[in-house]
């Protein structure tokens, strides 16, 4: 056999479907802000010394959590990301984010130090 053919994926037998089924994958409870307890901490570790603000604790989609984040990024002016259902923003935001998230609905306080 030549390696052109091993490139086409005969499936001989397969219990479940398809690789990519909707079926699978277990559905995301979005609750509502007011429900959400949120952490909020600054956090230094594993990124090379330099400090994020780490916002933990959500329920609820990415959908709703790249958009929360994008508005926090421009109120803070700075930049961030969504990372297993946590969001990061770059530097030490902590109060004016609690205040932000306060203002939106969810119940968040300053975790840590």
């Amino acid at each position: 056999m030549s390696s052109s053919n091993s490139s086409n994926k005969r499936i001989i037998y397969q219990e479940f479907g398809n690789e990519n089924s909707a079926a699978l994958e277990r559905p995301i409870l979005e609750l509502p802000p007011q429900q959400q307890n949120l952490k909020v901490q600054a956090s230094r570790k594993g990124r090379k010394g330099k400090t994020v603000t780490v916002i933990s604790g959500f329920q609820a989609k990415p959908e709703t959590l790249a958009d929360l984040v994008k508005q926090l990024k421009t109120q803070c002016g700075t930049g961030g990301t969504v990372k297993d259902n946590e969001i990061e923003i770059q530097g030490d935001h902590k109060q004016k984010i609690v205040e932000i998230l306060t203002k939106l609905g969810y119940k968040a306080k300053i975790s840590g130090g």
